[in-house]
């Protein structure tokens, strides 16, 4: 160990050691950026960019798992990330479904795909199926792996999901009318039943959510990271959560 990495490992302790563990965030969201800027700035491929963010990821849920957080969502594709050209779009989704099955194996995490399947090739959708199915009883942090995921997309298919409930149900118009709330719709939305994100972390420096949990997120902290996200440390982490508990979150008041 050289004295850089002392350093780092002196410094990380001390950060966590003063962290206090009522304070830290019970839902995690976070925008996996940077992949490939991260690449490009090695002089690697695009590919080889994901595949290390993609590593990345176990790294991380181990952190939250020693801070006590609950639940973690990654945003691993966008509705967007579809207009990207094919030769870089199919190893992509490859990555994605090994990091998947991964997760899966692993035998810790539960694992819930939130996003719109339908958007997905088929291969992608059994590997996020059958992975939500096999860790589907274990208690351990629930991951939330959001692939073929928009903002507006989950808003647009919540209210949709709501409308299709209640025309089986007879429901006339003026009566949904009367009955509509912001409480109904969040119970169709992708991540029903669990808790809205109390941080967002964002990685490679930009500032913008891009549509990430539009609905969730209106009462979240956020947290702007510069490195790129295969370049996150525990150490970021942990600050991010230094961060979170400094701030006295106002729910809108």
């Amino acid at each position: 160990m050289n004295f850089r990495d002392l350093v780092y490992r002196l410094y990380a302790r001390r950060v966590e050691g003063r962290l206090d563990h009522d304070q830290v965030p019970k839902h995690i969201g976070v925008i996996l950026d940077g992949n490939r800027r991260w690449a490009k700035a090695s002089g690697g491929s695009a590919v080889q960019g994901h595949q290390a963010g993609a590593d990345k990821i176990s790294e991380l849920l181990g952190w939250c798992d020693e801070t006590d957080v609950e639940v973690v969502t990654l945003w691993m594709l966008s509705t967007d990330n579809f207009d990207r050209p094919e030769h870089e779009l199919k190893p992509l989704l490859g990555i994605i479904e090994n990091t998947v099955r991964n997760l899966a194996a692993d035998g810790r995490w539960r694992v819930h795909h939130v996003g719109t399947l339908d958007l997905l090739p088929p291969e992608t959708q059994t590997v996020l199926k059958e992975a939500e199915e096999a860790t589907s009883g274990i208690d351990g942090i629930i991951v939330n792996v959001a692939v073929g995921y928009g903002g507006r997309q989950e808003i647009a298919d919540a209210v949709r999901s709501l409308l299709l409930e209640h025309a089986e149900k007879g429901t006339s118009f003026e009566e949904l009318a009367e009955v509509v709330s912001t409480d109904l719709i969040s119970e169709h939305l992708y991540t029903r039943g669990q808790p809205d994100p109390d941080l967002v972390i964002r990685t490679s420096g930009e500032q913008r959510l891009s549509g990430f949990m539009l609905w969730q997120s209106a009462h979240s902290e956020y947290y702007f990271c510069e490195v790129f996200w295969p370049a996150f440390r525990k150490v970021d982490f942990l600050r991010a959560l230094r961060d979170y508990a400094a701030r006295h979150r106002r729910y809108g008041a």
